[in-house]
C-alpha cells in the first residue's frame, strides 16, 4: 500500500491511497482519501477521490519528535570522503522543521558554499519502542520512504558536529509517499538511483548498508525511545557530490518511489 498526503485543489491537507496506473489497468493514477493519520490509526476510506495530477503531494510524515539519521553506512561513502565505517551505527538527528515534501524547494543557505545530495531509504517508525531485539525490528516499522540528506559538506567539517550542517530548514525531503507492504528482507535489498539534472550521479542497492535496518532500529531504540511518525534515514550509497540552486535532484528506490526536488538560493 502506498500512503501520500497532499493537498487537493482548494482543499485542506489530507491523508490518500495511492492507486497506480500500472496497478489497475487503464485507469489514471489515483489518489483515494482517507481520514485520519495512518501512522497514529485508525483510517476509514471517505469516498472521495483524486486524480493524482491534481493534487499537490506533502511530506507524507511529519515526525513528531525526530529525524534520525546515519552516517558512513555505506562502506563506499565512507571512504570516497576519507572516513573509516564505524563499528557502531553513527547517529545524528535532524529536527522535523528540516521536512519537506515531494517538488518541496532545497534552499541553500547563503552561510554553505558546499551543499550536497544524500539519496537515502527511510524506516517510518509505527510505535513507540524502546529496546526493540533486531529480530522484532519488523514490528516497529510503520513503512518505508525515500528520502534526500542534505549536507552543508564545508559546515560539517568546519563545526566538528552536525547540527547546522544537516538541519537546515528544507534539508530533508521526504516523499513522494509512504510504502507499507515491503518486508524488512525485502527493504535491505532495492537499488537506489541519484540524479542531478537528469544524470545518474549514486547508484546502489540498500544491501550495501554496514549495519542493517534491524540492528539501526534496535541500537537507537537502546537509548532514546523511537515514536509513531519518526523517521530514520539509514545512510547512503558513494557518489555523492554538490548540487547548485536551479539544479533538480531524483532520488528512486525501486519499490518506493522517485523523490524529486530543485534547489534554490535562500
Amino acid at each position: 500500500m502506498r500512503i501520500a498526503r497532499f493537498v487537493p485543489t482548494g482543499g485542506d491537507p489530507a491523508f490518500g491511497i495511492v492507486e497506480l496506473a500500472a496497478d489497475q489497468g487503464d485507469h489514471p493514477d489515483t489518489v483515494a482519501v482517507i481520514t485520519g493519520d495512518p501512522v497514529a490509526g485508525p483510517v476509514q476510506y471517505t469516498g472521495a477521490r483524486h486524480d493524482l495530477a491534481d493534487v499537490r503531494l506533502l511530506a507524507p510524515v511529519i515526525p513528531r519528535s525526530k529525524v534520525v539519521g546515519v552516517g558512513r553506512n555505506y562502506a563506499e561513502h565512507a571512504a570516497e570522503l576519507g572516513n573509516e565505517t564505524p563499528a557502531e551505527p553513527l547517529i545524528f538527528l535532524k529536527p522535523n522543521t528540516s521536512v519537506i515534501g515531494q517538488d518541496e524547494a532545497v534552499i541553500k543557505p547563503a552561510f554553505t558554499h558546499d551543499l550536497h545530495y544524500e539519496g537515502e531509504l527511510a524506516v517510518v517508525i509505527g510505535r513507540i519502542c524502546k529496546d526493540v531485539p533486531p529480530e522484532r525490528a519488523q514490528e516497529a516499522i510503520f513503512g518505508f520512504t525515500v528520502a534526500n540528506d542534505v549536507t552543508a559538506r564545508d559546515l560539517q567539517s568546519r563545526d566538528g558536529q552536525w547540527t547546522r550542517a544537516k538541519g537546515c530548514d528544507t534539508f530533508c525531503p521526504l516523499g513522494p509517499w509512504m510504502v507499507t507492504h515491503l518486508s524488512v528482507a525485502e527493504a535491505q535489498n532495492l537499488a537506489i538511483t541519484t540524479r542531478l539534472d537528469g544524470q545518474v550521479v549514486q547508484r546502489g542497492t540498500t544491501r550495501q548498508m554496514v549495519h542493517p535496518i534491524p540492528e539501526l532500529i534496535s541500537y537507537t531504540s537502546s537509548f532514546m525511545t523511537l515514536l509513531p511518525g519518526d523517521v530514520i534515514l539509514t545512510g547512503t550509497p558513494a557518489g555523492v557530490g554538490p548540487m547548485n540552486p536551479g539544479q533538480r535532484v531524483e532520488v528512486e528506490i525501486d519499490g518506493v518511489g522517485t523523490l524529486s526536488n530543485t534547489v534554490v538560493e535562500s
